[in-house]
């Protein structure tokens, strides 16, 4: 499990203390069940033995006055992401997809060990931030490369089976917490493989589409035979050379991303749409928090229901292509946040249903937005356009511990109107993107801007790449 997969806006789960509040006891007489569990009085945080043990908390003294600061440590992980998004981002589309993600894993391994051991805040909160740096690096560009190699047939497979192991890790966490005591030894459990991921240097190669842009076409050649001697065939005399336009290399800029009337309104509704994503899916994940319960079951099972979204995706996403199964993900998460406020908390099970529902959802719709992302951006940006339009997903993750505990106080349901209003409008927007369902992904910016034709769709299927005599 990679420790900082920004879909989660927040992979380690766990803050230094213990994820704010692991497992609570029954609440006391004096509490109301609906009271916030994150207002909690000042006495039971530092006893330790209060209703809720607050795991950790008391070593870098973030309770009471200071307990804001925990709120900060998880902002300044999203920062990280986000500053990751704009550096290691364009540094894979510049220097090459493997090399920045091998650095990216050997930074998380490093700065996660540090963070476990930090003697201070003031540390602790300097190689969070680095951690986040790194993390976006990893998931991103690992992201990239799995869809760059693989034909457009295997593509929507292993675009979301790839996230099925994020779900799988959000699952086992709970057990990882239940068994390690102690903040750092959850912190190490999940940075420490890092270093494992350092083999595949000696695997994975670099991404065939990447080098043909820098007009490296001997070694993309080289690798696509590889790839072929591995799956039992072999390469036509037709690819016996792969060449590639005259036109000179160019370096992926910002303003690529918003200077034609196609590729600006991509960036501006996926940003949009990244930023949704975060705010909900981390909000409803850390509303578990504070609505009582227990928290490892909750965890656990918010988790499991992430994987029906997974194979509902891969069930509709071919046959009615990426914008319906988008737009209704959204739709579906922001009306069963509405609901949720209104049903009367006597029904239990219902007001369950429906807040699962919302959760599922949501889940589709972060897992659709990887998807649809890095099919509308050419190859000359897309490792950083990707990088770019989720940095609003973590700009969400900054916001969204403030957002859900600040509002909670004065409500504990008026985080869940700003959620469904969120989710709603995304869903509206991404309508307005172009289908994306079996055309070839785009190589340069006018490939994304024919995407804005009404034969794109049927052009798209039989669209040549500019590279000749290759079929990636």
């Amino acid at each position: 499990m990679n420790s900082n997969l920004p879909r989660f806006c927040t992979e380690s789960p766990l803050p230094p203390s213990g994820r704010r509040l692991l497992e609570p006891s029954p609440p006391s007489t004096h509490q109301s069940p609906r009271k916030p569990r994150h207002h909690l009085e000042c006495a039971d945080l530092t006893s330790g033995g209060g209703t809720y043990g607050v795991a950790g908390a008391g070593q870098f003294d973030l309770v009471c006055v200071n307990a804001w600061m925990l709120d900060l440590t998880q902002a300044i992980l999203n920062l990280g992401f986000l500053a990751g998004a704009f550096t290691l981002g364009y540094a894979a589309d510049r220097y090459g997809r493997i090399v920045i993600y091998l650095i990216s894993c050997f930074g998380v391994g490093v700065t996660g060990v540090v963070v476990a051991f930090a003697p201070n805040f003031p540390v602790f909160v300097v190689f969070r931030f680095l951690q986040g740096v790194f993390g976006k690096g990893t998931w991103i560009t690992c992201y990239v490369i799995v869809t760059e190699i693989v034909g457009s047939k295997q593509r929507r497979i292993v675009g979301i089976a790839i996230q099925m192991f994020f779900t799988l890790g959000i699952i086992i966490l709970p057990g990882i917490a239940y068994f390690i005591p102690s903040w750092q030894g959850i912190q190490l459990a999940i940075t420490l493989p890092n270093f494992l991921f350092l083999l595949y240097y000696w695997v994975v190669p670099e991404s065939p589409r990447w080098l043909i842009t820098r007009k490296k076409g001997d070694k993309a050649l080289k690798i696509l035979r590889s790839i072929a001697k591995c799956n039992g065939k072999y390469l036509s005399p037709n690819y016996s050379e792969i060449t590639v336009t005259d036109e000179e290399i160019s370096n992926p800029s910002f303003l690529d991303l918003v200077r034609t009337p196609q590729m600006r309104k991509c960036t501006l509704i996926l940003m949009f749409a990244w930023f949704t994503s975060a705010v909900v899916y981390q909000g409803l994940v850390m509303r578990l928090g504070i609505i009582g319960g227990n928290l490892y079951i909750d965890f656990f099972i918010s988790g499991i229901v992430e994987l029906p979204g997974a194979v509902l995706i891969l069930l509709t996403i071919e046959r009615f292509g990426r914008r319906l199964p988008f737009a209704a993900s959204n739709i579906v998460a922001g009306v069963a946040c509405l609901v949720t406020v209104f049903l009367p908390e006597g029904i239990l099970w219902l007001r369950t249903t429906v807040a699962t529902l919302g959760r599922l959802g949501i889940t589709m719709a972060f897992e659709i937005v990887y998807l649809v992302n890095s099919e509308l951006y050419p190859t000359t940006l897309r490792n950083f356009g990707v990088s770019l339009c989720s940095g609003l997903c973590d700009f969400g993750g900054i916001i969204a511990p403030f957002l859900l505990f600040r509002l909670a106080a004065i409500w504990l349901e008026l985080p869940l109107i700003i959620f469904g209003i969120l989710a709603s409008v995304c869903g509206g927007l991404v309508m307005l993107l172009p289908e994306t369902k079996g055309i070839a992904l785009p190589e340069t910016v006018d490939d994304v801007e024919k995407l804005a034709s009404p034969h794109s769709y049927k052009c798209g299927r039989k669209r040549k790449s500019q590279v000749s005599n290759s079929r990636l």
